[in-house]
């Protein structure tokens, strides 16, 4: 859908926001806009990196009370 927006559309979208906004307003919705996809953005890898970082570690707690069982002879 956004592919078909072209040049065109673009400048017409850009035109109608300063309209509607103002110039003072637009840097503060850009900041804010940017800032928010940074945190989506840092959620969405925290939460794939700790998918992976919460395997491993409950591998290294299942080798830790493998190891513990062994030394105690259970």
């Amino acid at each position: 859908m956004l592919s078909n927006i072209g040049i065109p559309g673009l400048i017409l979208i850009q035109v109608i926001a300063l309209i509607i906004f103002g110039p003072s307003k637009l840097p503060e919705i850009g900041r804010a806009a940017g800032s928010t996809l940074k945190e989506f953005k840092k959620a969405t890898n925290d939460l794939v990196n700790g998918e992976e970082e919460g395997k491993t570690g409950e591998n290294q707690k299942l080798s830790a009370v493998e190891t513990s069982q062994t030394k105690t002879g259970s």
